[in-house]
């Protein structure tokens, strides 16, 4: 009878995956992802870098590109606010893979446009397939990491990111000369079309989404065994401790215990990717503007994103030891500071210096937001609270490419373009520390698991 009663007692999917060692299931996992937002920031950062070629080639004004940047980022939050709720419906790896299928096939076709005016309408529908994949790929990653080591591993994951846009400067620089801006854009396709056939054979779904569910039980334990083979068994239930919600996923992020929470960090996540994408999409032409080769422009912008990525790791692994809000405020203030220190830069040596700087404290601190909206919310509202907080970052990404264009045909000189700048650091940083300051009230009125265990990296590592 006591054999029969522990048969039927349900396992509880997140304690399992919060207990269990990593795995290199687990590590698996992470890898896929990592390739994934790596050829999402490739695609993402091209345009940026072929965009002087597909100028000259066309005749285009500057002022004309800025639909062109935007058009991909308009996409991007299109792609988010649909895929978000999609996922809390049906399951993140479905998403996922056809995002990339999306996506590459997209990118292939957009070296065939003809004209300005077909490239934006592509570029928009490429948008589309990235803006689903990135928060995916968050959600699904830290869905299977343990808590003690989610900022750490989402935030190598999250690597991928950088190194992609970074490559995506440096490789495009050569890649033009010797197949023009087309054949970067052929490669920039062809890359995640080949990586479908993995994801599909080798991508799981979320256990944590799965238990949600009735009726997978033997799924969940047949991956569970991959990941904690010592406490999964096919005899048992599983279940998880949050609950689904009875509402809309979206409307889940505007609870009384969310609401002011997720309109902070969609402050943070606003400015901060109002910032990146400007310098991403403008800084090739800032440094022309400085006396730098279109060659060295590039190395220099790809500097931002190098920077971004030894932030991402660092700050990840201050966040499992210190409360993450705090961490992550401190870096962009220090962001602020550097990039604002870029008005009055009088030598190659301090302006590369500033550009590393603000990468790995702004480009750092926004993986680091990412990490923090995955364990704001429940299972239920996860993927929605993440792909929304990208969506409305999207919104600032597509003011910072306008803005740009605005800024530089009105005259602007770098020094003012990179003084302005430091404010929506700034404001990223207040969004971030007082979402936390919501955070930290909700767990002490609220006995939601998820409030109480994700609250920050140092209770959780404790």
């Amino acid at each position: 009878m006591e054999a029969f009663e522990s048969r039927r007692e349900p396992l509880d999917v997140r304690d399992i995956i919060d207990h269990a060692r990593v795995s290199c299931y687990q590590v698996m996992i992470g890898v896929l992802c990592f390739f994934i937002v790596a050829l999402d920031g490739f695609d993402i950062a091209i345009i940026g870098f072929i965009a002087p070629h597909v100028r000259s080639d066309w005749n285009l004004s500057v002022i004309s590109l800025g639909p062109l940047f935007s058009a991909g980022l308009l996409g991007l939050m299109m792609g988010a606010f649909l895929s978000g709720p999609l996922a809390d419906r049906i399951g993140r790896r479905g998403v996922l893979i056809l995002s990339v299928v999306w996506f590459g096939a997209a990118c292939l076709a957009s070296a065939a446009a003809p004209d300005i005016v077909w490239l934006v309408a592509l570029r928009f529908l490429t948008g589309f397939g990235l803006g689903g994949a990135m928060p995916n790929a968050i959600t699904l990653t830290s869905e299977f990491s343990p808590e003690r080591r989610r900022g750490t591993l989402l935030t190598l994951m999250f690597c991928g990111f950088s190194l992609g846009s970074a490559l995506g400067g440096v490789v495009t620089a050569y890649l033009v000369a010797a197949f023009g801006w087309r054949g970067v854009l052929v490669i920039g396709g062809l890359l995640p079309l080949m990586l479908v056939p993995v994801l599909w054979f080798a991508l799981p779904e979320s256990v944590r989404f799965l238990a949600l569910g009735k009726g997978n039980d033997a799924r969940i334990a047949a991956i569970l065994k991959r990941v904690a083979p010592d406490r999964a068994a096919a005899d048992r239930r599983y279940l998880t401790s949050d609950e689904r919600a009875s509402d809309s996923p979206v409307a889940r992020l505007f609870d009384p215990d969310y609401r002011r929470g997720t309109l902070l960090l969609w402050l943070a996540f606003f400015m901060s990717l109002l910032l990146l994408y400007m310098l991403i999409n403008w800084l090739p032409f800032l440094g022309a503007r400085a006396g730098l080769s279109l060659k060295q422009a590039s190395v220099f912008a790809g500097l931002l994103q190098g920077g971004g990525v030894l932030g991402a790791i660092v700050l990840g692994i201050l966040i499992d030891r210190f409360d993450a809000y705090r961490v992550v405020s401190a870096a962009y203030l220090v962001g602020a500071a550097a990039v604002a220190s870029l008005a009055v830069a009088d030598s190659a040596l301090w302006l590369a210096a500033g550009i590393f700087v603000t990468g790995f404290c702004v480009s750092g601190s926004q993986v680091c937001a990412n990490v923090i909206a995955s364990g704001f919310y429940p299972t239920s509202s996860r993927a929605t609270g993440v792909a929304w907080a990208l969506g409305v970052g999207r919104i600032g990404a597509i003011v910072g490419s306008f803005g740009g264009a605005l800024m530089l045909s009105a005259g602007w000189s770098n020094a003012a373009l990179y003084l302005i700048l430091a404010l929506p650091a700034t404001l990223s940083a207040a969004g971030i520390v007082f979402a936390g300051i919501c955070r930290a009230r909700t767990a002490a009125v609220s006995p939601d698991a998820d409030v109480a265990m994700e609250l920050n990296g140092a209770e959780a590592g404790s």
